[in-house]
């Protein structure tokens, strides 16, 4: 059986993840959804004819679902479902003022990939992230290991080019992590921050990494008002396909996602920014690793904070 994996919603987003997608030649189909007429074929074209100049052999399928869930049939099989649906942010606006439109629109989509894609695992991008990651568990009723969130993956990027910059050193020379939520109470981990191996902490002074931290924190937003209509797409395109590769080849990679936390760090009950070892079957465990006791507290009010709100989605 061929690989097949559903991005839903071609917005600059889904399109650019199902490019990436395809482009890794990794599996035999890519299936992209809109609710625009006709828009996700007309990219599908595109992208497959871009094949012999790129060299994949992966065929992208673009097709219109309908508000009662016509076209979803289209998704059947799927091993992955990347969730890209949903209004972006426009500048002034936080991840949270989306939720409820956004929570409508998850739901709908949640449930016909429960119909449609039963067996597939979920990857869930559509903002605010961690409560959208919570209700496309709830509307599916998969188990919680195989619906995740998009965030830490694309937050660490953003850090570790912040400090490659910032020191003048090539990106894959740093180490960076952030976990905790995708937003405000984001939880950037220092102490395991290092350059070529050296601690972040002997190579800058305290308050520089606070203003790197700071600015990973509203690292979308800064996007936002300079794009000034939609928002960043090319590397949280380049992590959400990341994690469904991982899926897929069923590597076990060990990355910071938007994972159900039962016990960990002294956490359980909700979705939160860990780092987690990711398999065929969605999350395969949480990695819980060495934090300062500050990192810790931080991560403990993240897990607050989003038990908060994401206790409210469960009535959106």
């Amino acid at each position: 059986m061929g690989k097949k994996v559903t991005v839903v919603g071609a917005g600059f987003y889904g399109s650019t993840t199902a490019q990436r997608l395809a482009e890794y030649d990794i599996f035999d189909t890519v299936v992209l959804t809109d609710i625009i007429d006709g828009k996700p074929a007309g990219l599908a074209l595109d992208l497959n004819q871009s094949r012999p100049i790129e060299g994949f052999e992966t065929k992208v399928v673009g097709v219109t679902t309908g508000t009662n869930g016509e076209g979803y049939e289209a998704i059947e099989g799927s091993d992955v479902v990347v969730v890209t649906a949903g209004l972006p942010r426009k500048p002034g606006m936080s991840r949270m003022d989306l939720l409820e439109v956004n929570a409508k629109i998850v739901r709908q989509v949640a449930e016909n990939i429960a119909k449609y894609a039963p067996n597939a695992v979920v990857i869930v991008v559509s903002n605010p992230v961690d409560e959208m990651t919570a209700l496309a568990q709830l509307a599916t009723q998969f188990p919680k290991n195989r619906v995740f969130g998009q965030a830490g993956v694309l937050d660490t990027a953003r850090f570790t080019n912040s400090i490659a910059e910032t020191l003048a050193v090539p990106v894959k020379s740093v180490k960076a992590l952030t976990l905790g939520s995708h937003g405000d109470t984001m939880v950037p981990v220092p102490s395991r921050c290092t350059v070529d191996g050296k601690p972040l902490s002997e190579l800058l002074p305290a308050d520089k990494i606070e203003e790197l931290v700071v600015r990973t924190r509203n690292g979308g937003a800064e996007v936002v008002a300079l794009l000034k209509t939609g928002s960043a797409y090319y590397a949280p395109s380049a992590a959400a396909a990341r994690m469904a590769k991982a899926v897929v080849e069923d590597s076990g990679a060990v990355l910071p996602v938007c994972a159900w936390v039962d016990g960990e760090y002294g956490i359980s009950g909700v979705y939160l920014g860990v780092e987690a070892a990711i398999g065929a079957t969605g999350i395969r465990h949480v990695v819980e690793d060495k934090l300062t006791d500050t990192e810790l507290a931080g991560l403990k009010e993240a897990a607050e904070a989003v038990r908060a709100k994401q206790a409210d989605v469960a009535n959106l």
